[in-house]
């Protein structure tokens, strides 16, 4: 075999390896939306992309003993290049539906199986492949075989950093995957098109490629023909998800919400500065717990609606520091939800977490309210440790609150109880509110507030509760839920070490 022939099969298994990991990145983006970022979606995905890059080893051996011929190899390449284009085609018309009747458990895994399987199998078969073409005149197998491999897996981890460094953040899944099944489509195409094991026939195989090419490019971009929403406003790729700004009916009233999966995020009404969701509101019980306060904490930004309002209110609040990953929601948030510049809110972009270890301010409150979708709340942020860090943050006098989702309902109130009992070994000072009602069981969102110091009580009986202006003040004693009365003795304490939260969030909904 010549040198450049040799070569070029080198560069083939780097670029298909590639593809693999472009694949494997991408794919946590696709399915996040729809089943949350959870251990339940990294798993499925690294168990079918092996398992079909396995299954594909095994049968590209296979095949590439019985059919060792150019033509065929570059026609696999060119096979998973269709496969690549219908993963984006799949995941805009299927996967919609399979996130509404699928489970957060089992939905990730079978939607993997269908949009992640063949082309990791069919990608598969090209290192074995390679080999036997390579090694048909030679006898140095062993070298051969890894040489081969280790072009292929050069290839994946270059890949692999070049979707998460570069590629996410500067381009959407779409365009992703769109080139990246192009690439393997003209790959695979112009290697059969100038290999010369077939004669005649390749001119009939070249025919069938060029009218898969016209077929595939259109199914690639059938996206564009499927209904828009006239509500959306904003939309675009951002570096942790899809970020959607759309106007709805609330409740009667025209809102502009904030979502980056099918559930809502943040929101604002057109003609008012009140805040349309009910846990967003829990901020204000600082006026009974620490009306004087001055410096806050925003442990995700979202809308910024929240550090918004509290800069609305008469209070002594001189400094608010807000923490949001997502970099562009801060721009976003003054260009539609209202914010506007001032010198009172600093904003910061990183994970919450870190902030906390490394800022070495004190804070007379701390609102933490990061769930990155509907289903999950980030591990790190429900830990033992992670109470304990904020609860080191605070001022003699300060509290933290944290939104959380979950039941009262017996047979699914553990995740609630696991947070709530974690919450208590390092706030032994703390009360619960459900936002909608301590008697509803089903699914609600909680507010958890711990305070620092544990002598410091709340009598729910004061005039100034009761008579507040504030309706979420004034009803609290009709939120409150007796933490005395739950059992949390089958309960968990979650730790760095040992969070089942995916598994009660699975069991939750």
């Amino acid at each position: 075999m010549g040198f450049l022939k040799k070569n070029f099969i080198f560069l083939t298994v780097f670029i298909t390896g590639a593809a693999v990991l472009v694949i494997e990145v991408t794919a946590t983006r696709i399915l996040t939306p729809y089943f949350g970022n959870t251990l339940f979606v990294i798993s499925s995905i690294l168990g079918v992309v092996l398992g079909g890059l396995s299954l594909g080893y095994f049968l590209g051996g296979i095949l590439a003993d019985k059919h060792p011929k150019f033509s065929l190899f570059f026609f696999l390449i060119f096979l998973a290049g269709i496969f690549s284009l219908l993963i984006q085609f799949f995941s805009k018309t299927i996967l919609p539906l399979a996130g509404e009747i699928l489970g957060i458990k089992f939905g990730p895994l079978i939607s993997s199986c269908f949009l992640f399987f063949l082309p990791s199998l069919i990608l598969g078969t090209i290192s074995p492949f390679a080999i036997k073409l390579i090694t048909l005149e030679l006898k140095e197998v062993g070298r051969v075989s890894g040489k081969v491999f280790f072009w292929s897996t050069l290839g994946s981890i270059f890949g692999s950093f070049l979707t998460g460094f570069y590629l996410i953040p500067h381009f959407g899944t779409r365009k992703i995957l769109f080139y990246n099944g192009l690439l393997l489509l003209f790959l695979g195409y112009f290697g059969i098109w100038f290999s010369k094991d077939n004669g005649k026939k390749n001119y009939f195989l070249k025919f069938i490629l060029v009218l898969f090419l016209i077929i595939i490019l259109a199914l690639s971009s059938i996206e564009f023909l499927l209904p828009k929403s006239t509500s959306i406003i904003f939309q675009k790729e951002g570096l942790y998800g899809p970020i959607i700004v759309e106007e709805i009916l609330f409740n009667g009233k025209k809102i502009r919400v904030l979502r980056f999966d099918p559930a809502y995020q943040a929101g604002v009404f057109l003609d008012s500065d009140d805040l349309p969701f009910e846990y967003t509101k829990y901020y204000s019980i600082y006026e009974i717990i620490n009306p004087q306060a001055e410096k806050a904490l925003f442990l995700g930004g979202g809308g910024y609606t929240t550090p918004r309002r509290l800069l609305l209110d008469k209070n002594n609040i001189k400094r608010i520091d807000v923490v949001e990953i997502e970099p562009s929601l801060y721009q976003i948030a003054k260009q539609y939800f209202k914010l506007e510049d001032d010198p009172r809110l600093v904003n910061h972009i990183g994970d919450g977490r870190r902030f906390l270890k490394e800022t070495n301010e004190k804070y007379d409150f701390i609102f933490s309210d990061v769930y990155s979708s509907l289903y999950f709340i980030p591990v790190h942020f429900t830990t033992q440790e992670f109470f304990s860090l904020a609860k080191s943050k605070l001022k003699e006098n300060g509290f933290f609150l944290i939104n959380i989702i979950g039941a009262l309902e017996p047979n699914k109130n553990q995740l609630l109880f696991s947070i709530v009992k974690t919450f208590q070994k390092v706030f032994e000072n703390s009360y619960l509110f459900a936002v909608q009602s301590p008697s509803h069981l089903g699914i609600q969102n909680f507010i958890l507030v711990g305070l620092k110091n544990p002598a410091q009580k709340i009598d729910f009986t004061r005039p100034e509760i009761l008579e507040s202006e504030s309706e979420i003040i004034r009803n609290l004693p009709q939120k409150i839920v007796d933490l005395e009365k739950l059992n949390l003795d089958s309960a968990f304490i979650f730790t760095d070490d040992f969070a089942p939260l995916e598994y009660l969030t699975a069991k939750l909904f």
